[in-house]
């Protein structure tokens, strides 16, 4: 029995992601942001109950990706492509350019599933990381910051690429995954924790982009220390 309970988790990670894109393509893309944010809590607590449970298996394995490529592929791809329609362009064309997320997340998930290298940390922007980023930008141009960009086609279709390849990037990426309670060996964990809450309280929504920042940095100052 127990060993069902992960993939129960899983199958509401991918509820969320197929009740987003419902809020998605009806316009409310804050809830569609609120769904992928859920379905991110559901994808931690799936794999932590996997692993107290000792519940590992080929099918929650597969169940994980299938699940993980709508709510942080799909999904994300769905948003961008509601900001292209809140835009007017004489190349309409631009706007099937944010399903390049799904894309390659997909292929971002094959990769991890088949590449031993990424057992203890990610080669690649991991795809819920690339999920909630894309889901804070609604709420920022909500709030006025950056919105002539948010609704820009050329900034949209160049920022769908980026995002794109850094998930299927050579780039190494710390995991979460703490080992223990040491502050020593998990120095730049604790930082990049610490800075994200404090600029969350700062910024609010805003401060995703600036984290992701600080990840790609503090990720890039530990890899560089270990050579």
């Amino acid at each position: 029995m127990k060993k069902h309970i992960p993939n129960a988790v899983t199958c509401l990670n991918l509820f969320c992601g197929c009740l987003g894109m419902v809020f998605a393509f009806d316009g409310n893309l804050e809830w569609a942001s609120y769904s992928i944010l859920i379905a991110a809590v559901f994808d931690f607590l799936d794999g932590m109950l996997a692993r107290l449970l000792r519940a590992y298996s080929d099918i929650g394995k597969d169940l994980d990706s299938l699940a993980d490529v709508v709510s942080f592929g799909v999904l994300p791809s769905v948003i961008i492509y509601q900001l292209f329609l809140g835009s007017s362009t004489s190349m309409d064309w631009l706007k099937y350019s944010a399903f390049l997320i799904a894309v390659f997340s997909a292929l971002r998930l094959a990769k991890f599933n088949n590449d031993v290298r990424q057992s203890e940390n990610f080669i690649g922007l991991p795809t819920p990381a690339n999920a909630l980023l894309i889901a804070s930008l609604p709420f920022i141009a909500a709030e006025g910051f950056a919105s002539s960009f948010l609704h820009n086609p050329i900034f949209l279709a160049i920022f769908s690429l980026i995002m794109g390849l850094l998930l299927v990037s050579e780039i190494h990426l710390m995991s979460l995954k703490f080992s223990g309670l040491d502050f020593s060996k998990n120095i730049h964990r604790y930082i990049l924790v610490i800075s994200s809450l404090l600029l969350v309280i700062i910024f609010k929504f805003a401060a995703v982009p600036l984290i992701m920042v600080a990840y790609f940095t503090i990720s890039y100052i530990q890899f560089r220390s270990t050579k």
